[in-house]
């Protein structure tokens, strides 16, 4: 019995792995030592004295154990020189098993690492949560965002292969900085896997929806898995694909928790930009940390000052609105409206250190301000070719935004059944997109816009192929006929949108990548959470491109401090302007915004001016687009 326990024992402490094995070998060789070492004490004395003692045989014994090349220098008796030799042959063995245990060792311990299975230590890094395409556009912005830090870290949870993910993003994103990424392999729905990433002292933490049909769902269940984890620490934001969910992601994600509805925010950018062509490179602009930004700053110099007043004096930089002590945001106020000791400036600028004040208010060339002519929105004729799970918000949003008497026409490979609508009458026809005569069979010289949706049936690169090959047929129809409507279209990959520029569309909706890089902007700043609130809120200032001969003559050489000015005669705030000329060119597309103030500027009649200005002098209003970003409204 005793013997079974013992092997019982030696078993257990065996399967303990490497440390327990350099224990027992450890041991064996003291034992081996220990007992040459007496053997040669009694057996042969006078070898011992020979040799300086018993501490110099203990010493001898020790050495002939770990260096099998020592025995070749002894000298004395047969029996000790036998000794000897028993020593260093079961010292080869025992070196040779402990170098084998250690080898071992070191492999496994370099495969658990390249598994990604270790703790993260860092403290105030950004924690990402998931992976999908999104995550090398989170990535690259966070790398431009910290690139003025002399350390920052960002730390992946996926259920994917650390190796892969790292792969994928030296491929894909390149220089890092002086960012460090690290990757970590595990289930961000598994509470273990979650400690993994130090959520306890990160910054911030960002969830990224998986490319799943059952996205939304996945990203609630992450939000319940990080529970108490990140009460009372870390921001978290994430982004779930159909408003309805936002009530259960806010309710799982607790109050710490800053929700953006995607589709809804999508169907919004592809109802504005679809007669704002340019919307979208405005708003990528104003998301992405390598372009201008919005910056919060306190000035108790403007207390109690006219904002008009004040914002004439910003010689860089563009003063855009006001956050109140309560976190309440007023962009676009009026002119008259006087500025609180605690009200914080809400500015437009390349940097925060760009940001300066002049000490008189910037000339204007009154000369060149076009007279003041309010436009009036007609009915117009809008195309809509394609159909997927965001055209019937789409189609809702159009009515909203339509002048009466407006029509709409629903070209899809689909049967498509529709209601009835306030401002809109609705027709539906068969088509199948890529189909160059059904195409020509739509009439399309007869719409003043059309609108070209990508199929969520089909895998993104299929879906942009198809989109492609559409927007080419429609821009070869349009140019025969002398080009007489503008063309707004969904583009699922971020890389297709460059191709696409052959086709020469007015303007493109790439939503994931917008989603993206609303999510990076809320985990780098929480406080400009209620300033995009409020700009993709249906309430209060908005952006909008109005042609720029409402503001400046045409052929009248200006500045954008003139510009400015037009701008807050009729109420508006401007904060930049595209050209038409530069519509197609990468990467900006033609948009500056926070120009120079005082640059010579010359803007034709084909050009647009970026502007805020409230939905009440002509934007649009929607009260069911409201939870698309209430969540950021109530967190902030």
């Amino acid at each position: 019995m005793w013997r079974a326990r013992a092997r019982y024992w030696f078993d257990s402490t065996m399967s303990r792995g490497t440390p327990a094995l350099v224990g027992w070998l450890g041991l064996a060789s003291t034992l081996l030592v220990l007992i040459v070492s007496v053997l040669v004490i009694w057996l042969v004395p006078d070898d011992v004295q020979q040799h300086g003692g018993w501490p110099d045989v203990f010493w001898l014994t020790l050495m002939r154990a770990i260096d099998a090349g020592t025995v070749s220098g002894d000298s004395g008796s047969p029996v000790f020189m036998f000794l000897m030799l028993a020593i260093t042959v079961g010292g080869i063995f025992v070196v040779s098993a402990f170098i084998g245990v250690l080898t071992a060792g070191l492999e496994g311990k370099i495969a658990d690492l390249r598994k990604g299975r270790s703790k993260v230590v860092e403290r105030g890094h950004t924690v990402v949560l998931g992976w999908s395409e999104q995550v090398f556009t989170v990535v690259t912005e966070l790398v431009q965002a910290n690139h003025s830090k002399r350390r920052s870290c960002i730390a992946i949870l996926a259920d994917k292969d650390k190796v892969e993910m790292e792969d994928a993003l030296r491929a894909r994103v390149g220089d890092l900085g002086r960012t460090v990424v690290v990757c970590r392999t595990g289930n961000p729905l598994r509470p273990a896997d979650l400690d993994l990433v130090n959520l306890a002292e990160a910054r911030s933490v960002m969830v990224l929806p998986p490319p799943a049909g059952d996205a939304d769902i996945q990203v609630i269940k992450i939000l319940l898995a990080l529970g108490n984890r990140t009460a009372g620490g870390p921001q978290v934001v994430a982004a779930v694909n159909d408003s309805d969910n936002l009530a259960a992601a806010q309710l799982a994600g607790g109050p710490r928790t800053q929700l953006v509805g995607a589709d809804d925010l999508a169907v919004r950018l592809i109802v504005q930009a679809h007669r704002q062509s340019g919307l979208s490179a405005v708003c990528t602009d104003l998301l992405a940390f390598a372009g201008t930004e919005f910056y919060l700053r306190s000035d108790p110099t403007t207390a109690n000052q006219p904002f008009g007043d004040i914002a004439r004096s910003f010689n860089r930089g563009v003063l855009v609105g006001l956050r109140t002590a309560t976190g309440r945001v007023d962009l676009n106020p009026v002119e008259a409206r006087i500025i609180d000791a605690t009200d914080e400036l809400i500015l437009l600028a390349d940097d925060d250190s760009l940001i300066h004040r002049a000490p008189t208010p910037l000339p204007v060339v009154a000369e060149a301000i076009a007279p003041e002519v309010r436009r009036t929105a007609d009915p117009a004729r809008t195309l809509m070719i394609g159909w997927n799970k965001r055209a019937p918000k789409i189609v809702a949003l159009l009515d909203e935004f339509a002048a009466p008497g407006s029509h709409l026409q629903v070209a899809g490979p689909d049967e498509v059944l529709l209601g009835e609508y306030d401002h809109l009458t609705v027709g539906t026809t068969y088509c199948d997109p890529t189909n160059r005569a059904q195409l020509e069979g739509l009439d399309v010289g007869s719409y003043q816009h059309v609108i070209v949706l990508s199929a969520d049936a089909r895998g993104e690169q299929e879906a942009d192929a198809r989109t492609l090959l559409t927007l080419l047929h429609l821009r070869d129809l349009g140019q025969r006929l002398g080009d007489p409507y503008s063309i707004v279209s969904e583009i699922n990959d971020e890389a297709n949108r460059e191709i696409a520029q052959v086709t020469r569309a007015d303007d493109f909706v790439v939503s994931e990548k917008l989603i993206s890089l609303l999510l990076t902007q809320l985990t780098e700043n929480r406080h400009v959470a209620g300033v995009f609130a409020e700009l993709l809120s249906p309430d209060g200032a908005e952006i909008y491109l109005n042609p720029a001969t409402d503001y400046l003559l045409p052929g009248q050489t200006a500045d954008f401090a003139t510009l400015a000015e037009a701008a807050r005669r009729r109420g508006e705030t401007a904060i930049g302007y595209r050209l038409h000329e530069q519509f197609h060119r990468a990467p900006a597309y033609g948009v500056v915004l926070n120009p120079a103030p005082n640059a010579p500027l010359t803007l034709g009649p084909a050009d647009r001016v970026v502007v805020l200005a409230d939905h009440s002098s002509g934007g649009l209003t929607d009260s069911s687009q409201v939870d698309a970003v209430s969540s950021l409204q109530t967190s902030r």
